[in-house]
């Protein structure tokens, strides 16, 4: 099964967060969180928390340089790395957008 979807954080800022996995088996296989930025026309990913390697691996993005090293940030399970990546940018949209702006 997969799921997509995408909350506005502050529509002010135009602050988006889209949220996407899936699970095989009742667990998450597979996901990405990402924090978005509507800029002009686009959307500019500023984070991105993803299991794509299996584990839980964070890309900051600057305006400049674009997409950055992964990052461990989380040594639990992929379902407890989805919640964290969900937690983290809800509490702290602000401070990742004011880096990427540097």
């Amino acid at each position: 099964m997969s799921a997509d979807y995408a909350v506005e954080l502050n529509g002010v800022l135009g602050a988006w967060m889209r949220v996407s996995f899936k699970t095989e088996r009742r667990e998450i296989a597979d996901y990405s969180v990402v924090l978005l930025l509507e800029v002009g026309e686009r959307l500019e990913t500023v984070r991105l928390y993803d299991g794509a390697h299996g584990q839980n691996e964070m890309h900051r993005y600057t305006r400049q340089g674009g997409k950055q090293a992964a990052e461990i940030f989380h040594r639990g399970t992929l379902g407890a790395g989805t919640r964290a990546a969900i937690t983290a940018i809800k509490r702290g949209y602000r401070p990742m957008i004011e880096a990427w702006r540097r």
